[in-house]
């Protein structure tokens, strides 16, 4: 039986059938939808929709992107790591004054394509140009933007005007696109079609991806051919973290996905079950838990070949968990310290089809339009990966070529009793690992449907003992925490995105799915 109870400010219902799609932007939803009803399966859907993602949202994501996914083929769980490397030629010494926000030095490879290109070939049904054909339709005749991607394109403008390429390509008429204006990129058209009509080959290694180099050469940019030519996406598997009879399944590091494991084995050694999911001591939990986890995240997580004095098997150790939650005291907040675990630091789809195939894929630029660079007539607006890059000395996240920096993006996906349950994740950078434990006990502690589960108000920790709060959280609640020490911030909001854009699917007892989408931004879930 599915209980819907629209306890929260949005009152929207899930969407509940076959064959479901959930993305944070409606043009993306029908795209995905679009190719199941030609006879697409899941993976088909995730591709459409993260292509066409890349034209109606460029505020969080584009084809310099990175990805991950994590999707269930009907008989078993695979989890893909496709973020780039560094370029070769990047060393500590490159970046005396630390790492850079914008510019050709905070791109890595993009990886977002030839994740694109491994699960079609793979998992897919229909060929790659059936399946980016809505988004060459966007690109090429041009789409109507959205009130809320109008906001974040303006003010990624303010910061991004003046990196190479920008303007020429998101600056019509030497400024951002207003609401309802149509916008189109060319470019991003014709990078589509040699994407599908060479399955990837020209992006890292023909017409695509020598202009990428030509334009990072011309800009003092370190990235060539060979580094593009030598990308290739990992299938890493999953690593999980149980929590009664539900499993949270994340992607290894680079990833940050460990953080929520951690805090779900951390809370499994609490009495978080005797508290309702809005009550006082369940939140002061899971904040206290979180902020244990992100300690060991930042002090010890990189790219998974560096995690040599600490891995994610000593990250993950139950009796470790347990003793990380011993240090919380029910009285009162804590600004805790890392561990000593061993002795010796976005865009969102889910998708599933009546086959049984759950997909969670999740693509991102890192900070809105990422790094600003555009490659010209390519439409090819690259991430900002390497500013997750450190230049402490022996930190295993340093920087180094060859090396993938550390990384915030993650899908997530729960597995129950060995059968798939709920394909789902969270856009908006540390606040996504955060973010999975609030949605994974919503749904599976509580019992609340995911739309009610994506509604509901959210928090993320900052720092020492500062978190930020939604402004609908209960007032009472508010105040508690305080009393108990935590340095509340309420946000405004305007900031919403800071809390995250969830898209979820679970699937339901009786076959069919249970489809939610975030309020927060355009998101949209779909089914038929």
């Amino acid at each position: 039986m599915l209980r819907h109870d629209p306890i929260y400010s949005s009152h929207r219902s899930p969407v509940v059938a076959d064959n479901v799609v959930a993305t944070s932007q409606p043009l993306a939803t029908q795209a995905g939808l679009a190719i199941m009803q030609q006879g697409g399966n899941a993976v088909d859907a995730a591709i459409a929709t993260a292509a066409t993602l890349t034209v109606v949202e460029p505020t969080g994501n584009g084809l310099g992107s990175d990805a991950f996914c994590i999707l269930w083929d009907g008989e078993k769980l695979h989890g893909l790591n496709s973020s780039g490397r560094a370029p070769a030629a990047w060393s500590p010494e490159r970046f005396p004054d630390g790492m850079v926000e914008h510019g050709w030095d905070s791109v890595t490879v993009p990886g977002a394509v030839s994740a694109w290109v491994e699960l079609s070939e793979k998992f897919g049904k229909l060929d790659l140009a059936t399946v980016l054909a809505p988004a060459i339709g966007y690109a090429e005749n041009g789409f109507l933007v959205s009130p809320t991607i109008a906001t974040l394109w303006a003010r990624g403008a303010e910061v991004l005007g003046k990196q190479p390429g920008f303007a020429e390509t998101f600056l019509p008429d030497g400024r951002a696109p207003q609401a309802g204006e149509r916008f189109r990129n060319p470019g991003a058209a014709r990078t589509l079609r040699l994407i599908a009509e060479t399955k990837g080959r020209a992006f890292y290694e023909g017409e695509i991806a020598e202009e990428i180099v030509a334009h990072a050469k011309a800009n003092g940019g370190a990235m060539t051919l060979e580094d593009l030519a030598g990308h290739a996406p990992e299938w890493c598997g999953t690593i999980s973290q149980s929590f009664d009879d539900v499993e949270l399944h994340e992607i290894p590091p680079n990833g940050q996905g460990i953080a929520a494991l951690m805090a779900l084995g951390i809370l499994e050694h609490s009495d978080i079950r005797d508290h309702g999911p809005d009550d006082l001591m369940s939140v002061h939990l899971q904040i206290e838990a979180c902020k244990l986890a992100y300690r060991d995240l930042h002090a010890y997580v990189g790219d998974r070949p560096a995690m040599t004095e600490v891995d994610e098997t000593a990250l993950l150790d139950p009796a470790y968990l347990k003793s990380r939650a011993a240090l919380i005291a029910a009285e009162k907040a804590q600004d805790f310290g890392a561990g000593a675990p061993k002795q010796g630091g976005t865009v969102l789809m889910s998708t599933a089809d009546a086959s049984g195939m759950m997909v969670s894929f999740i693509q991102s630029n890192y900070a809105g339009f990422g790094s600003g660079v555009v490659v010209p007539g390519t439409g090819v607006s690259m991430q900002n990966r390497g500013f997750g890059f450190t230049t402490e000395p022996g930190h295993q996240n340093i920087v180094a070529g060859g090396k993938r920096p550390f990384h915030t993006i993650i899908p997530g996906f729960a597995v129950k009793n060995g059968a798939p349950l709920m394909a789902y994740g969270m856009m908006g950078g540390p606040i996504q690992a955060q973010g999975h434990m609030q949605l994974l006990l919503r749904t599976q502690l509580w019992g609340q449907d995911v739309q009610v589960a994506a509604d509901a108000p959210r928090w993320r920790i900052l720092s020492g003992l500062e978190v930020a709060c939604e402004p609908t959280m209960a007032p009472e609640l508010l105040q508690g925490l305080r009393d108990l020490g935590h340095q509340v911030q309420v946000e405004s909001p305007d900031n919403a995105f800071g809390f995250g854009g969830a898209q979820l699917v679970q699937r339901l007892p009786e076959g069919g799915y249970s489809a939610g989408s975030d309020p927060r931004k355009d998101g949209q879930a779909a089914g038929f």
